[in-house]
C-alpha cells in the first residue's frame, strides 16, 4: 500500500519543506540549551564532559588522549566507551576546539538529533510514504521518547541517532543493489556500534531484522537475496573495518575490568514498571520533572510498595507527543500492513525487553549473546520510543489517505480510556491535585491531536504546504510544553561552575595551591574528592591534577580489589574501603601520593577510625572540608632493597609489611629475580605526559625505580634505550630493576603492541 504519495509535480517538493519545518522546530525545541540558558545535566557533565575536555586538551597539547593519569590511578583510555575517542562527533570537537564548552557539546547532542530526524524524512521519501507522516516520526524520534526524557545519557542518545542514519543507508543499499551504500551502512552501523552501549546492541538486532526482513518481502527470494549480495558484503568489510580495533580493546578491557557481565538478577532490578508507560500519554503524570520528594511513580516505593527495580525515575518517562500517540491508537489497523510489519514486531520486542522481570520474555532474552553486558533492561525504551516513531509516522499517513483499518472512534475511545487510567491512579494515590496541571494538559494535548488527526485528510488534500506548517506548529508547541527542561535534562549552566577549565571556585584554586606547593622534582601528588558532589569525582579530567578515584561503571580489576573503588563516589556510602585500603591513614593511601582529602562530609562518617592527629586540617570551604596527608610518597622512588610478598593474599586479606617504601619495595615472587638489598638512590621526574613517563635515577649500588602508577601490561619500558621488564611492585604499581650508576627509565604506553600481544597469547 502507498501512503500520500508526492504529486508528479512536486516530486520531494512536501519532504523537502517537512525537512526545513522539522530544522525550524528542532531550533525552537533545542534553543534553551543553544541559548545557554539550560545545559544537559548529570552524566552527561559529570561523566561525559570531563572525558571530552581531556580529549581536547590532549590533541591541542599534542599528547596522546590513549591513557590518562588523572583518575583511578591510571586508566586505558582507549579501551574505555566513555573515553570519546571513537565517537566521531565529539572526536572532531575535540579536534577543532581546545576547550569545548558546555554549550558546544550540547550542540552536537542535539546536531546528530536534527540529522537523525532528517534521515528518517529521506527514508519516508524513499519508501514513497507522505511528508505529513515523515514529519511526525522526525519529531517524536528525536525530540520524544527517551531520546528527549533521558537526554543526559548522551552516549545511548547518540547510538540512537546513528540507528536512523544506519537505517537510511541500509534502506538504499538494499532498494539500490549499491555497494557504496552498503559500505556506508556498515561504517555507520560500526559508528554506533562503538558507543558500545546497551542502545547500540539492540539497535543492531533491529537492523538485522530489518535485512532479514527486507530478504523475505515479497517474491523470488533469490534474486532480492543475489541483488543484496554486494551492499550486504560491503558493508560488513565496512562495519569491521570501523569496529575490529576499538572493540577488541574493550573486550580485553573487560577481561581485565570490574564488571565484563551482569547476572541475570542484578540486570532484571533495572526493569520498568509497567505503569510507567503512562507516560506516553500524560507526560508529566508522576511529577518526574519536579523535585524528587514529589515524585510519586512506580517504583517510588512509598505509593507502590517494595518493588525491587532500581532505575532513576526519569527512565519511566517516554512521552514522544500526543499527535503520534493518537495516530498508533486511530490507526492501529495498519501497523499489520507489509510495508512496517518489521517495525510493529520489533516495538513489541523492545516493549516487552524493557519491561525485564514483569514479563517472562527478558529472562529468555537474557540469553542473547552481549545480552548480560549491561544492567538495565530499562535501557530498551529507547529503540522501543524510536520505532514507535517510524510506526506512528505510518499512522499518520494512514490517516490521511484513509485507507481500511482506520477506525478515528475507536481511537479516540481507546485514548479517552488511557486518560481515565491516569486520572484514576492519580485519585487512587492521593495526587490527583499535584497531577492536575500535567492531567490538564495531557486533555488538551490529546483533544488537539484526535482534532487535526480528523481535519488532516482535507487538509492535506487542499494545502498540504499549510497543512505541514501546522503539524511542526502543533507538535514543536506540543514538545515544548510537555518534555521542556527540567531536573533531569536541562540545568542552568552556574549548577556545574566547577567543571569549567578556567573555573574559579574556591576549593579548585585551594587544591592546586596546595598541590603546587609540595611540588617537586619527584612528586605528583594525588587528591581524593570523597562525597562532595556528583560532579566532583572527574574533576582531574577537566583540570589537570590526578584523583585516586574517578567516575567510570569500569575500573581495572587490579585497582578494583586494592582499593574497592566504585563507579561513583558522591555520597558517603559509595566511598568503601578495602582490607588493603582499610582507611583513610593506609600505606596503599601514601603509596597513592594523596595529599589532599576533600569532603563535603566529616571523614568520620565513612571511616569511623579516621583520628583527626594524623591529618592536617587545612580548612572549610562551601563545598566541604580540605586535610592534607603529611605521610603521603612521591610518584618516583629508588629504593635499593625488595622484599617478598604474595600480593594475591594482600589483595585478599590485606594486611602490610612494616616497611620504609622509600627504602624497600614489595614485589611478587615469581617475578622479583635476584633481590637488591642496599641502600635507595634518587630519583626525579624529567618529563611526565599521558603516555609516556621519562625518570631519572641515581644509586650507587643499584635501585629499583618505582613508578606509583598502576601496573599495566600495555605499558612498556627503557632502561638507556635498551628495554626493560616492569614489575608489579607494592601490589598494584610499577617497578624497573636499575644496576648502579645514573639511569634515565623511558615508560611508554605502547596499547596496540599491548593488544596484539594479548591477542597472540590467547
Amino acid at each position: 500500500m502507498s501512503l500520500h504519495r508526492e504529486s508528479p509535480g512536486s516530486p520531494g517538493g512536501l519532504h523537502l519543506f517537512a525537512s526545513l519545518a522539522f530544522v525550524a522546530g528542532a531550533i525552537v525545541l533545542a534553543w534553551p540549551w543553544l541559548s545557554g540558558a539550560v545545559t544537559i545535566p548529570w552524566d552527561a557533565k559529570a561523566q561525559a564532559y570531563p572525558q571530552i575536555v581531556f580529549l581536547a586538551r590532549s590533541l591541542a597539547s599534542g599528547d596522546s588522549p590513549f591513557w590518562t593519569p588523572n583518575v583511578f590511578a591510571g586508566f586505558p583510555q582507549i579501551a574505555d566507551p566513555q573515553s570519546q575517542i571513537f565517537s566521531p562527533p565529539y572526536f572532531l570537537l575535540a579536534l577543532f576546539n581546545a576547550a569545548p564548552s558546555f554549550r558546544a557539546v550540547d550542540a552536537v547532542v542535539f546536531g546528530m538529533l536534527v540529522l537523525a530526524g532528517l534521515a528518517l524524512i529521506a527514508y519516508f521519501r524513499d519508501r514513497g510514504w507522505g511528508a505529513a507522516g515523515a514529519l511526525v516520526a522526525a519529531f517524536a524520534f528525536s525530540f520524544g521518547g527517551s531520546a528527549a526524557w533521558r537526554l543526559q545519557h548522551i552516549g545511548e542518545v547518540i547510538s540512537l541517532c546513528w540507528f536512523a542514519l544506519t537505517l537510511l543507508a541500509l534502506s538504499r543499499a538494499l532498494d539500490r543493489s549499491c555497494w557504496l551504500y552498503g559500505f556506508a551502512a556498515g561504517v555507520l552501523a560500526g559508528f554506533m556500534a562503538l558507543g558500545r552501549d546497551q542502545i547500540a546492541l539492540l539497535c543492531i538486532f533491529a537492523l538485522i531484522a530489518y535485512t532479514i526482513w527486507r530478504m523475505f518481502e515479497g517474491p523470488d527470494l533469490w534474486k532480492r537475496l543475489r541483488r543484496a549480495l554486494p551492499p550486504l558484503s560491503a558493508g560488513f568489510v565496512g562495519g569491521v573495518l570501523t569496529v575490529a580495533v576499538p572493540i577488541a580493546f574493550t573486550l580485553v578491557l573487560a577481561d581485565d575490568s570490574n564488571r565484563p557481565a551482569m547476572d541475570l538478577e542484578e540486570a532484571l532490578r533495572g526493569s520498568l514498571p509497567p505503569l510507567a508507560m503512562l507516560t506516553a500519554v500524560v507526560s508529566n503524570l508522576y511529577g518526574v520533572d519536579g523535585p524528587m520528594n514529589e515524585f510519586w511513580g512506580p517504583p517510588a516505593s512509598l505509593f507502590w510498595g517494595e518493588m525491587d527495580v532500581n532505575i532513576a525515575r526519569n527512565m519511566g518517562a517516554i512521552y514522544f507527543g500526543a499527535i503520534p500517540l493518537a495516530a498508533l491508537a486511530c490507526a492501529a489497523g495498519v501497523m499489520r500492513d507489509r510495508a512496517v510489519r518489521i517495525f510493529a514486531v520489533m516495538a513489541v520486542f523492545m516493549g516487552l525487553y524493557a519491561l525485564g522481570k514483569y514479563t517472562p520474555f527478558f529472562e529468555l532474552a537474557f540469553w542473547i549473546p552481549a545480552v548480560e553486558l549491561y544492567r538495565r533492561p530499562a535501557d530498551a525504551t529507547f529503540p522501543f520510543c524510536a520505532l514507535l516513531a517510524i510506526l506512528a509516522g505510518y499512522g499518520v499517513n494512514a490517516i490521511v489517505a484513509r485507507p481500511k483499518g482506520v477506525f478515528m472512534k475507536a481511537g479516540g475511545l481507546a485514548l479517552a480510556l488511557l486518560f481515565g487510567l491516569c486520572v484514576y491512579l492519580a485519585f487512587d494515590k492521593g495526587r490527583l491535585a499535584q497531577a492536575s496541571g500535567a492531567l490538564v494538559i495531557g486533555a488538551a494535548s490529546l483533544t488537539v491531536a484526535v482534532a487535526f488527526l480528523a481535519a488532516a485528510p482535507a487538509l492535506m488534500r487542499r494545502a498540504p504546504y499549510l497543512g505541514l506548517a501546522v503539524l511542526s506548529g502543533l507538535m514543536t508547541l506540543d514538545l515544548a510544553v510537555s518534555n521542556k527542561p527540567n531536573e533531569s535534562t536541562g540545568l542552568p549552566p552556574s549548577t556545574y561552575d566547577e567543571l569549567h577549565p578556567d573555573s574559579t571556585n574556591e576549593t579548585l584554586l585551594l587544591i592546586k595551591d596546595r598541590l603546587a606547593a609540595h611540588a617537586a622534582p619527584d612528586r605528583r601528588d594525588r587528591v581524593e574528592l570523597a562525597a562532595v558532589d556528583y560532579e566532583w569525582p572527574n574533576l582531574g579530567l577537566v583540570h589537570g591534577f590526578d584523583h585516586d578515584l574517578g567516575f567510570n561503571p569500569i575500573r581495572m580489576k587490579l585497582f578494583t580489589d586494592a582499593t574497592n573503588a566504585q563507579d561513583q563516589v558522591a555520597t558517603p556510602d559509595q566511598r568503601t574501603f578495602s582490607p588493603l585500603y582499610a582507611h583513610f591513614r593506609s600505606p596503599l593511601a601514601d603509596l597513592l601520593g594523596v595529599r589532599l582529602i576533600v569532603s563535603r562530609h566529616p571523614l568520620e562518617r565513612m571511616d569511623r577510625a579516621f583520628d583527626p592527629k594524623d591529618f592536617t586540617f587545612i580548612g572549610q570551604t562551601k563545598d566541604g572540608f580540605v586535610w592534607e596527608n603529611p605521610r603521603a610518597l612521591p610518584r618516583v622512588m629508588a629504593p635499593g632493597a625488595a622484599q617478598i610478598v604474595d600480593i594475591e593474599k594482600m589483595l585478599n586479606e590485606g594486611g602490610w609489611p612494616q616497611v620504609d617504601f622509600t627504602r624497600t619495595v614489595l614485589l611478587d615472587g615469581e617475578e622479583a629475580g635476584a633481590l637488591l638489598q642496599g641502600p635507595p638512590g634518587e630519583a626525579k621526574i624529567i618529563s611526565y605526559r599521558n603516555t609516556e613517563v621519562v625518570v631519572e635515577a641515581t644509586s650507587a649500588e643499584g635501585c629499583y625505580l618505582v613508578l606509583n602508577d598502576i601496573w599495566h601490561s600495555w605499558w612498556s619500558a627503557e632502561v638507556d634505550g635498551a628495554p626493560a621488564p616492569i614489575l608489579q611492585a607494592n601490589v598494584m604499581f610499577r617497578a624497573v630493576k636499575l644496576g648502579p650508576g645514573v639511569h634515565q627509565v623511558r615508560f611508554s604506553f605502547n596499547p596496540f603492541e599491548g593488544l596484539w600481544s594479548q591477542i597472540w597469547k590467547r
